[in-house]
């Protein structure tokens, strides 16, 4: 069973049963605010995911992910949350820039 472990959520660890839904999704059903200004449509940047272990799992980006990476909006260690489904472990962290105001994290 992959896991997601959220570094800055106080390492908060997400057992993920066998799932296609996208890795915002997944956070999601497990009552974790996270930001998806654009309806979870791949057209922002807001539920990038900073990727710490695993990003070898992730496949090609897909062709939003890669226009953002052109644009300089996303780093190469970055991904968008909306558009990826998991595969194995990862370990991530929210964006600085995307933090909500009323959730403590712990960089």
């Amino acid at each position: 069973m992959p896991k997601i472990l959220i570094r800055n959520l106080n390492n908060t660890l997400i057992d993920v049963p066998s799932s296609n839904d996208s890795i915002l999704k997944i956070i999601q059903d497990n009552q974790i605010d996270w930001m998806f200004a654009c309806g979870a449509k791949g057209r922002c940047t807001t539920c990038k995911l900073v990727i710490h272990k695993g990003l070898e799992q992730f496949g090609e980006p897909s062709e939003n992910e890669q226009k953002f990476l052109d644009l300089g909006r996303l780093k190469e260690n970055e991904r968008l949350a909306c558009q990826n489904t998991l595969q194995d472990d990862i370990e991530v962290s929210v964006a600085d820039a995307n933090k909500f105001p009323h959730i403590t994290y712990t960089d």
